[in-house]
């Protein structure tokens, strides 16, 4: 769990990173209060910054309902059921909290402060282990009818391809997340294809990973070329779909696996046209987020700033 104190024109001043040990609701929490508490600390040495905090922005796992702050099924927080997390935090400190989660608030971050900044309409993802995204429109996250839009990690390309963990065929997470790239990797390799990437893994296939795909790319591997060029595909089709819903003014790209596939963003932009029906969707910029690891700091500062509840 990272933690931080950002300034209002989106720097970092501090910052810190601890273990998330959440057995039940009590635990989390009590792990949250930690990590606030520490960036609290770190402030009292600048008493202006202490006075000055205006409130607290937390991105949790979803589902929750970004109006009320209540995490309501999070799979990976089994504890936290219909939590009121932004009630609770609140209690403590008697402080405006916002509760989103990390796509969302990434998005209003990069928005404000980042590569959108100056953009009406802003499209994020992320790419990393999975793929989030968010959107913001004039300044604002669009949460949809009940919070729980933006999901683009979820939009299906291939209706035959592999299941998702969230149950559904050929989403474009299962085909282009970090986890999808070192699957690929694994499978050719165990078809006898040949590469630097399992000695990168100290020979066990099991322990490939996106990151080293990446690493093999760098050094000339040409499995780990092809793997990648497939991915920037598989983003293509989906980022031209995006497109054609959406119209974003700019289309930001952040997380591990975004940074590893920058090479490919022109080869990506110059193809966008043949997976478009919008005949000018080459105007629309591809580019790399500002924020990198940092982006669920920026991201929960930004949900303090955003002017009030969205639609």
């Amino acid at each position: 769990m990272a933690a931080g104190l950002v300034n209002s024109t989106g720097e970092i001043r501090h910052q810190t990173r601890t273990p998330m040990v959440a057995t039940d609701a009590a635990a989390g929490l009590a792990a949250v209060l930690s990590a606030i508490d520490s960036v609290r600390a770190a402030a009292n040495g600048a008493p202006e910054a202490q006075s000055l905090i205006s409130g607290i922005g937390i991105c949790a796992p979803g589902p929750l309902d970004p109006r009320t702050g209540v995490v309501i099924n999070p799979p990976n927080l089994p504890g936290w059921r219909n939590f009121p997390l932004a009630a609770e935090i609140t209690k403590r400190y008697r402080l405006p909290v916002r509760v989103d989660n990390d796509g969302n608030a990434a998005a209003l971050a990069e928005a404000l402060w980042g590569a959108g900044r100056g953009y009406r309409n802003v499209f994020y993802a992320t790419i990393g282990t999975g793929i989030g995204t968010g959107i913001v429109f004039d300044g604002h996250i669009y949460h949809g009818r009940t919070g729980a839009a933006a999901e683009g990690g979820h939009v299906t390309i291939d209706y035959r391809g592999p299941r998702c963990k969230c149950g559904k065929l050929g989403c474009i997470e299962i085909l282009a997340s970090g986890t999808a790239i070192a699957r690929r990797a694994s499978e050719q390799i165990a078809a006898g294809r040949s590469s630097s990437i399992l000695e990168q893994a100290g020979g066990h296939l099991d322990r490939i990973t996106g990151e080293r795909v990446g690493q093999a790319y760098a050094a000339g591997d040409s499995l780990a070329k092809e793997i990648l060029q497939e991915t920037a595909v598989f983003l293509t089709v989906w980022l031209g779909t995006i497109v054609d819903l959406l119209e974003p003014d700019v289309m930001i790209i952040g997380g591990g696996v975004a940074a590893m596939l920058q090479p490919f963003f022109a080869e990506i932009h110059c193809l966008l046209p043949s997976w478009s029906v919008n005949s000018r969707s080459h105007e629309i910029p591809l580019v790399p987020a500002r924020y990198g690891s940092d982006a669920g700091i920026a991201g929960g500062a930004a949900l303090c700033l955003e002017p009030s509840n969205t639609p």
